[in-house]
């Protein structure tokens, strides 16, 4: 009986050895090549693919940059890693740059297809490239050959994020696409002159669609509008140049005659740098708001003219307006939005200024 019994238990157990699937389809780390950056192109209906790739050496990692024309992205990468020693993965990739040419034209495909296959990670950062595509990577590959994580720290908090700079991700476009409220602006960049990249504004997507942009200074604002932070902008006057230490925003909302209105307030901190001649703390402040409340004027008839509600401000109507009406926010609601921009400022210390130096009103 115990013999019996034994048996069947290694019967079961060779069983079980034939459904077990186990790591055969797993690739080891070495054989796998990791892209940082990505450029995307289309021209006629065929795409065209930059992948900026590591390969470590005797000397050190050093970058690659493989280019490829295809009907289909997913096409282009398969033919790639059939021409490497290396399988290409894509899930660690950082950033994704598209031609200005195909944003304009529409970027819903793509972004679709990325979130469809899940082979991309949903918070890869996208940016525009700002002029021809193939110039800019020869001249991103020539100048980062030997660090590829220039571009993506052009746009990590920690390293060299700037305020002027706006930061999208693909799952951010994937919900603008489908949303009624809500469309999302993407960075503009373009090849440096004297530094590798330079910030060429950001772009207005609506629908997917590259419609228009906005200054890297009206940049500043749609950041502060969406609560990121402006620390470290340098603001400068006819009298005066004043550094951003923090910024926060208010809202309030209501619908007037059926026409939608807000009344943002954006309170400053700040710290002066530089004064010329003898202004008051009043006039300086003055200056400020006046030349932020002009910027934020141009930005929002920037929007409205293209119907792009870069700023989600119709997240705040949502429950002022019929649902079956959302639809209609862009074409109905949004071009008639009354916006009052408040800012107030904090003059947080005068830096190394004497008091004497700045007059006060009485």
């Amino acid at each position: 009986m115990k013999t019996r019994l034994l048996l069947l238990k290694m019967v079961l157990a060779i069983c079980c050895l034939f459904v077990l699937s186990g790591c055969w389809d797993n690739r080891d780390i070495n054989h796998r090549s990791l892209p940082i950056v990505m450029g995307i192109s289309r021209v006629d209906s065929m795409y065209k693919v930059f992948l900026m790739i590591p390969e470590s050496g005797q000397d050190g990692t050093k970058s690659m940059l493989v280019t490829r024309t295809g009907q289909t992205i997913t096409e282009i990468v398969d033919e790639i890693s059939s021409n490497m020693e290396s399988r290409v993965d894509l899930l660690h990739l950082k950033v994704i740059v598209f031609e200005r040419k195909y944003a304009e034209e529409g970027l819903a495909d793509s972004v679709s297809s990325f979130i469809r296959s899940r082979e991309i990670s949903a918070k890869a950062l996208v940016a525009i490239c700002d002029e021809d595509i193939g110039k800019f990577f020869d001249h991103l590959h020539k100048e980062t050959e030997t660090d590829q994580t220039v571009l993506y720290n052009f746009f990590e908090k920690n390293a060299g994020l700037s305020p002027t700079v706006a930061v999208s991700r693909i799952w951010e476009i994937f919900r603008s696409i489908h949303s009624y409220t809500r469309d999302i602006g993407i960075p503009l960049i373009r090849s440096g002159t004297s530094t590798i990249i330079e910030n060429a504004g950001t772009a207005i997507i609506q629908h997917g669609r590259m419609v228009g942009q906005i200054s890297a200074d009206e940049t500043l604002l749609f950041n502060a509008f969406n609560e990121r932070s402006a620390h470290g902008r340098i603001e400068v006057m006819n009298h005066a140049s004043v550094i951003i230490l923090d910024n926060s925003m208010k809202h309030h909302v209501t619908l007037k005659n059926g026409a939608p209105y807000i009344r943002s307030q954006i309170h400053l901190k700040v710290s002066i740098l530089e004064t010329r001649g003898n202004p008051s703390l009043d006039t300086i402040k003055d200056e400020l708001e006046s030349q932020l409340t002009e910027r934020f004027r141009r930005m929002i008839k920037s929007m409205q003219q293209h119907e792009a509600d870069i700023l989600g401000v119709g997240q705040y109507f949502r429950n002022k307006i019929p649902r079956e009406q959302l639809a209609h926010w862009r074409s109905e609601y949004f071009p008639r939005l009354r916006m009052d921009l408040v800012v107030k400022t904090t003059i947080q210390n005068e830096g190394n200024l004497k008091t004497d130096n700045i007059n006060t009103r009485q």
